[in-house]
């Protein structure tokens, strides 16, 4: 099993929720964030006072897929959250060791 974390843009949030749903993704978790990478924010003018906004707001969704489920998952994300401007966003991958799902006890990829 593998954990998808993708930092997206707000409004690219329903495209990837759909495309992710229509290739039998289940359950995702979702995060309102704010960080900065190569986009190093932006300038702000309010009230005629300029000021920079470092921290960009983002959406984090975190994904859990079978191994053989990882590829066409990163390819929907990356289809549906995709503008080709600077600040799209990242997936980071990684391993799971274990799931279990309280209500049913189930374990592995059962519990997915």
């Amino acid at each position: 099993m593998k954990k998808l974390e993708a930092v997206i843009r707000h409004y690219k949030l329903e495209d990837v929720k759909t495309k992710l749903t229509s290739i039998g993704v289940q359950g995702m978790t979702v995060s309102e964030v704010r960080g900065f990478g190569r986009q190093r924010g932006h300038k702000e003018t309010y009230r005629g006072a300029e000021y920079t906004v470092d921290f960009m707001p983002k959406v984090k969704m975190e994904v859990v897929v079978n191994d053989n489920e990882v590829e066409a998952a990163i390819n929907a994300i990356c289809e549906a959250a995709r503008t080709g401007q600077i600040g799209d966003g990242k997936i980071f991958v990684s391993s799971l060791e274990g799931v279990v799902r309280i209500r049913t006890g189930e374990t592995g990829t059962d519990a997915i």
